[in-house]
């Protein structure tokens, strides 16, 4: 069994860039920034912060709220899987990483103008089923 997950709480880079491959399926493309804040260990050394960029892909449901509700610096929580494409330019082979999201989040700060969501799945709502109730073997 293997795993192919990931969780990111960040900032985006820049607006998303949005484009229509048929009719109405759009796929959203966007940098997502997460920092890890700097510290100091015990001897006095000073480790500063880190910044990681993360191309973020976002198809269909997603690709809409992407382009009408994500901007520059909005913060945002993503969630999916991690996938690698390789393309050769030049005659060198190249690797490109993008995370491909499945849930989207928005956090931060309502936008003042319009009614923005503050969660997207790539699920429907009416494909998600409830977990069946519990048996407890519990007398109490």
């Amino acid at each position: 069994m293997s795993v192919n997950k990931v969780i990111l709480v960040g900032n985006v880079g820049k607006d998303p860039e949005v484009r229509y491959v048929e009719k109405e399926v759009g796929v959203a493309n966007f940098p997502l920034a997460t920092t890890e804040r700097g510290y100091t260990l015990q001897n006095g050394t000073q480790v500063p912060e880190r910044t990681e960029w993360h191309n973020i892909v976002a198809w269909r449901g997603l690709a809409t709220l992407a382009e009408k509700y994500i901007k520059k610096g909005s913060q945002i929580y993503v969630e999916g899987k991690i996938q690698t494409r390789a393309y050769e330019k030049d005659g060198i082979k190249r690797y490109f990483t993008e995370i491909y999201a499945d849930t989207i989040q928005l956090l931060g700060k309502k936008p003042e103008t319009g009614d923005a969501p503050t969660a997207a799945s790539a699920e429907s709502v009416s494909d998600v089923q409830a977990p069946p109730p519990a048996v407890d073997a519990l007398p109490f």
